[in-house]
C-alpha cells in the first residue's frame, strides 16, 4: 500500500507531461546524435554537442507551455526565464557532453554511453526546470 501511495505523489500530471517530452527532446538527442555520428560519420564529441543543442530547444517550447505552464509575462519576465532554462542547460550540457567524454573512453558503446548520460540529464534537468527556470512566482 505505500508504494501505491508514493506513486500517486510522484506521478502527477506534471511528472507524466514531462516524461512524455522528455521521451521526445531524448529522441530529438539521440536522434541527432546517431545521423550526425554514425550516418554522417562527424566528429563524436562535435555530434554529441549538436544534438545536445537540438534537443534543448525541443525542451525549452514544450517544458515552457505545456508542462510547467510558464506565467512569464512581460518580455523582461519571458526572457529572465529564458536565461534560467538555458543557465540549467548549459549545466547539464556540461555533465552529458563530460560524462559521454569519459564514458566514450571505455570499451562500451557509444549509443549506450549517450544514452546512460541521457537518463542522468532527464532527472536534473526536470528539478532545474521546477525549482529555478519555471518556479512559480509566490502570490501575495
Amino acid at each position: 500500500m505505500k508504494i501505491i501511495e508514493v506513486l500517486k505523489k510522484i506521478c502527477t500530471k506534471e511528472v507524466i507531461l514531462y516524461i512524455v517530452f522528455g521521451v521526445l527532446t531524448t529522441v530529438v538527442n539521440l536522434g541527432a546524435f546517431y545521423m550526425l555520428a554514425t550516418l554522417l560519420k562527424l566528429n563524436e564529441n562535435i555530434s554529441n554537442v549538436i544534438a545536445i543543442v537540438l534537443a534543448v530547444i525541443v525542451a525549452y517550447f514544450t517544458n515552457k507551455d505545456m508542462v510547467f505552464h510558464s506565467e512569464a509575462k512581460s518580455f523582461i519576465e519571458k526572457i529572465k526565464e529564458f536565461g534560467k532554462f538555458i543557465l540549467g542547460r548549459l549545466f547539464t550540457m556540461i555533465v552529458e557532453w563530460g560524462g559521454c567524454a569519459l564514458l566514450f573512453l571505455l570499451p562500451i558503446s557509444q549509443m549506450l554511453s549517450k544514452l546512460f548520460m541521457t537518463v542522468i540529464v532527464i532527472i536534473l534537468n526536470f528539478f532545474i526546470s521546477k525549482f529555478f527556470a519555471f518556479k512559480k512566482q509566490n502570490k501575495n
